[in-house]
């Protein structure tokens, strides 16, 4: 069953189209007691079927418990995109609403390899010696 309305399925190939290298959506999700789970799994998989650069990686948050820990893993479901270089994009809950924008976003821009921030940001990030944490918490209501 598909997640998207076929115009958006359209779209997002679009979107996804002549991305500069190969992204990989590895998610980490369970049978069991996983609120979103399933539906994410779907989405996921949706997504990575609508473009050839995009692959989709499913593993189970218990059973697959060293993947999980790899990529920093510790709620589900959850959605690591990963390019050519692991940048810690991560995404928590299902990717729904203005969310799944951001999705298509990360991806276009995990593609590319580059953040997209000016020499002078980087070059006041690259002063900043002790490690950052940076999280966003978004929701619908």
């Amino acid at each position: 069953m598909s997640m998207l309305k076929q115009e958006d399925r359209e779209e997002v190939s679009r979107q996804l189209e002549g991305l500069a290298n190969s992204v990989e959506l590895i998610m980490f999700t369970q049978t069991i007691e996983c609120e979103y789970c399933a539906e994410t799994r779907d989405l996921v998989e949706e997504v990575a079927s609508l473009s050839d650069n995009v692959d989709a990686l499913i593993y189970n948050f218990v059973t697959d418990k060293d993947r999980a820990d790899e990529y920093g893993i510790d709620k589900i479901p959850a959605i690591a995109v990963v390019g050519e270089k692991d940048f810690g994009v991560r995404f928590y809950g299902i990717p729904a609403g203005y969310e799944f924008t951001s999705l298509i976003e990360a991806i276009k821009i995990v593609s590319t390899g580059q953040s997209g921030l000016s020499d002078t940001t980087k070059e006041a990030l690259a002063e900043i010696d002790d490690p950052v944490h940076f999280q966003v918490f978004v929701t619908p209501t």
